[in-house]
């Protein structure tokens, strides 16, 4: 697994840690991602992220259940089973309506759970580098990797001067990886260095 260089900085506030995004984000750094207790309303727009596509994904998968049901429940009644079921037409598209929808809703649905699990890498035996244990309890953790042209110590002190809390340095694989974590990840005070 390759291993990058990130500086890991705890916030104590949602009003500290979104003008130290936008200074950040001015100050040229790049942020990896931001972990927080709860959703907080604008911090994908403040750290530059574009606007997800899923609703696009749902529209298509939907689409794709209609002319699913549409296709086969017309080739099943015309081609290859055609009944006469009251002397309705064998192409009776209103007595179709409730199958097509819920086929179409049953495509949306489970395309869209599959394809949010994808982009956020989630699964059974998944497991990804935790950059620190209270990041989901109370603390806002802002995560910045680091570059070849990254000078640390900078970084750090920078961070300390927007109100960062507890500002380390830390080794970690950025992606995810299958797995137990008491057996491929190092716990996160081995590969913390505390600042001094």
């Amino acid at each position: 697994m390759a291993k990058k260089k990130f500086v890991v900085a705890c916030f104590d506030e949602e009003a500290v840690l979104f003008p130290a995004v936008k200074k950040v984000r001015t100050a040229g750094y790049r942020i990896h991602d931001i972990y927080t207790p709860f959703p907080i309303h604008g911090l994908d727009h403040a750290m530059g992220l574009r606007e997800t596509s899923l609703h696009t994904a749902g529209f298509i998968y939907g689409i794709t259940g209609t002319a699913t049901a549409v296709s086969g429940i017309s080739w099943i009644f015309t081609r290859d089973w055609p009944m006469n079921i009251g002397g309705k037409p064998h192409f009776a598209l209103p007595a179709w309506i409730p199958i097509t929808f819920e086929l179409t809703v049953l495509f949306a649905a489970v395309g869209m759970v599959m394809t949010f699990c994808y982009l956020c890498q989630m699964a059974p035996g998944v497991k990804k580098h935790h950059f620190h244990p209270r990041a989901t309890d109370d603390l806002f953790v802002m995560v910045i990797e680091c570059t070849a042209k990254t000078n640390v110590d900078d970084l750090k002190g920078f961070l300390e001067s927007q109100g960062g809390l507890e500002v380390n340095e830390q080794v970690a694989e950025p992606g995810w990886w299958f797995g137990r974590y008491d057996k491929e990840q190092q716990l996160i005070r081995d590969t913390t260095v505390e600042v001094a």
